[in-house]
């Protein structure tokens, strides 16, 4: 990755151009209404662009010294590559910047990969929330993996 890559604060403008994104990321996306909500105030996120295009984004959660992220997404056609993790040590460096000792995190069980990345990050499983997400098959519940990371 060059650096014709750069990392930017979200802003409410950017939600038509983000939203496309997380409903290809998640079964079940936050609202429009939903992110709107995420943009301000305690929350904290950045958008990852190459060239006028959004790549990915997070949403991150900060109360008192613990940061919680909300919401991860790269661009399908992007995955794969590493922007994921270039997304996720930008995030864990912000909440850093804010003053977090602690993260955490919800990830589906199911997402092996997502689970992969943060673990490889540092993070560690701390609890699990029975059926906590609708299934991505549309009946059902998934179970949420906690995961925490200590800075």
């Amino acid at each position: 990755m060059t650096n014709s890559f750069s990392f930017t604060p979200i802003i409410a403008d950017d939600l038509n151009q983000l939203m496309p994104i997380e409903t290809s990321c998640h079964s079940h996306p936050w609202s429009k209404k939903t992110f709107a909500s995420c943009i301000s105030g305690r929350y904290f996120g950045e958008k990852l662009s190459h060239e006028q295009s959004i790549i990915g984004f997070y949403i991150g959660d900060f109360v008192v010294d613990e940061a919680t992220l909300m919401d991860i997404c790269v661009e399908p056609n992007e995955q794969g590559k590493g922007f994921g993790n270039k997304l996720l040590q930008h995030f864990i460096e912000h909440a850093k910047e804010k003053g977090a000792i602690k993260i955490w995190l919800e990830v589906r069980a199911k997402n092996i990969s997502a689970q992969m990345l943060y673990m490889n990050a540092g993070f560690i499983e701390i609890s699990r929330r029975t059926g906590y997400y609708p299934s991505s098959k549309g009946f059902g519940y998934e179970d949420a993996i906690v995961m925490s990371l200590k800075l």
